[in-house]
């Protein structure tokens, strides 16, 4: 009887054990999701030029285009920095640094959100320079040369802010970064879509901002574990 009592009890143990890490594995909060869309004609992105970088250049078996309106099916609009602004409190910064990467005479991604005081790595895998120049405006500007094969640089932002990128060299290598106040934060996809996961009850204002079409914003609360969709339709300027 003492031997199925034990495995009795350790059959007990085993599943509150299990219970606990599927409760533990579950997002916590609500949710903030929709799609971003545009109205109207956007600006046709123009073919780059690279004849002049052939290391770039050979990477591509089509010419690459500008990445200042990026479009999808469905009037989709990517490339949206969707975050929430207002009601959730700023957070520390996490230990694991965001990644810009130059390659293929781009930068990678076109669209790099982070947080204040987060690490930022600057890389460069072509075998060209670059000269990185973040435009701040609130945050400190710099301006950086990276040759080929040289290390990271290495940065960080200690205030919220959009700064558009460029590279002083190659004038059609524009980016963003999207610096925020705490990590709830997306980028729209290909088809426009966000999500906003892990939201504790609350008021939220959530902004959408796009490098060409400026920002949008809207109210919302969140109760409980609900989801909530929030959508935006921003006005294309075609010239």
């Amino acid at each position: 009887m003492r031997g199925k009592y034990k495995q009795v009890l350790l059959l007990a143990v085993v599943v509150v054990v299990s219970a606990s890490m599927l409760t533990s594995a579950r997002p916590s909060g609500g949710s903030v999701s929709g799609k971003i869309t545009y109205e109207g004609t956007p600006a046709k992105q123009k073919p780059i030029d690279m004849s002049k970088e052939p290391s770039c250049a050979k990477q591509y078996t089509t010419p690459p285009t500008t990445e200042t309106v990026v479009t999808g099916p469905n009037n989709a609009l990517e490339n949206v920095v969707v975050y929430i602004s207002a009601g959730a409190p700023d957070e520390a910064a996490p230990g694991k640094a965001a990644v810009f990467t130059q390659k293929g005479c781009r930068y990678l991604p076109h669209v790099l959100a982070f947080q204040v005081n987060q690490e930022l790595n600057v890389m460069n895998d072509d075998q060209t320079s670059h000269n990185i120049h973040p435009l701040a405006k609130i945050n400190r500007e710099w301006n950086k040369s990276q040759p080929p094969g040289s290390p990271p640089i290495v940065d960080k932002y200690d205030k919220a802010e959009m700064i558009p990128v460029k590279c002083n060299i190659h004038p059609w290598m524009h980016g963003t970064f999207a610096v925020l106040k705490n990590s709830h934060y997306a980028i729209s996809g290909e088809d426009g879509s966000f999500t906003l996961p892990n939201l504790p009850p609350g008021k939220y204002t959530v902004t959408a901002f796009h490098e060409s079409y400026g920002d949008q914003s809207q109210e919302v609360t969140i109760s409980g574990s609900e989801s909530k969709t929030v959508s935006f339709t921003f006005k294309a300027k075609p010239y």
